[in-house]
């Protein structure tokens, strides 16, 4: 149990550490997301550049709880599932991830929702008044609007993320002769974790955005444009066509390859201050 809460803690600490770096790409990425008219220019026109920290409180919190469970959990489940050996099956690592990622979305969607809220609002609202607007409004079951999506596509991500660049890093080992712990090893790694994720998590994070900002301000069951996830999908691919479940695709690869990468490197650097082994 102490070595588990290690693994969550050190992740914690890593995730918080990078999100002061990528934080600005994300608020960019979600309003491009819920506006097809967005521009950089009429952005920092309209709110200047201190917006781009909109929401970093509800940012740290979901490091906290979100991070700390998806990339903490990962070494002990995949262990758990058998594939604790370096050449264990890719599908192995992709499950372990995506379970620990499933796990991290739950206890991070209220975090999560807050913070695409106050991305995506023009408001400067404390994180305090945005918990009682979202209470008021919703109900505390308001605070786990867009779960279906979130788990889904944390899945979909952390599977993706962890399975990637395990796989990747036994790849660069053997053609380059690397050793797992070298940092041009996780470096190149990470790297290429991103835009993998980047691939696969785009038309997720895209619904999950549009889940989670709908009703807002509306009051209490009112102002619902999707059903559920199936229907934000076939609504967003009825009206905008399927590359637009992309749109953002660059911020989005801005922001998730020097996460990836971050999150990644910080990670194994605290583990191997605090003994443990390399992922």
């Amino acid at each position: 149990m102490a070595d588990l809460l290690k693994e969550m803690g050190l992740a914690a600490s890593a995730a918080v550490i990078v999100v002061n770096f990528t934080h600005p790409i994300e608020t960019i990425k979600t309003n491009m997301q819920l506006n097809s008219n967005f521009s950089m220019r009429g952005f920092f026109q309209a709110e200047g550049a201190s917006a781009l920290y909109k929401g970093i409180g509800a940012g740290y919190m979901r490091e906290a709880f979100y991070t700390s469970v998806k990339l903490g959990l990962y070494g002990p489940i995949k262990k758990a599932f058998g594939a604790g050996d370096k050449d264990a099956p890719f599908v192995m690592k992709f499950a372990a991830g995506s379970t620990a990622g499933v796990l991290g979305s739950f206890l991070g969607n209220p975090w999560d929702l807050l913070k695409t809220v106050q991305q995506s609002s023009t408001q400067r609202l404390s994180l305090g008044q945005q918990i009682q607007i979202v209470y008021k409004e919703h109900g505390l079951t308001g605070f786990w609007r867009g779960i279906v999506a979130n788990a889904v596509r944390a899945c979909v991500l952390n599977g993706t993320k962890m399975a990637c660049y395990d796989q990747i890093k036994g790849y660069t080992t053997d053609v380059t002769g690397w050793k797992r712990n070298e940092l041009r090893t996780q470096f190149l790694s990470a790297t290429a974790t991103g835009f993998c994720m980047t691939c696969t998590v785009s038309p997720f994070d895209r619904v999950r955005s549009l889940m989670m900002t709908q009703g807002q301000g509306q009051g209490q069951g009112q102002g619902k444009t999707y059903s559920g996830f199936f229907d934000c999908f076939a609504q967003t691919i009825k009206n905008e066509g399927v590359l637009s479940l992309w749109r953002g695709f660059f911020p989005i690869w801005a922001r998730f390859a020097p996460q990836a990468t971050g999150q990644l490197l910080v990670f194994e650097f605290l583990r191997s201050l605090a003994g443990l082994q390399t992922l």
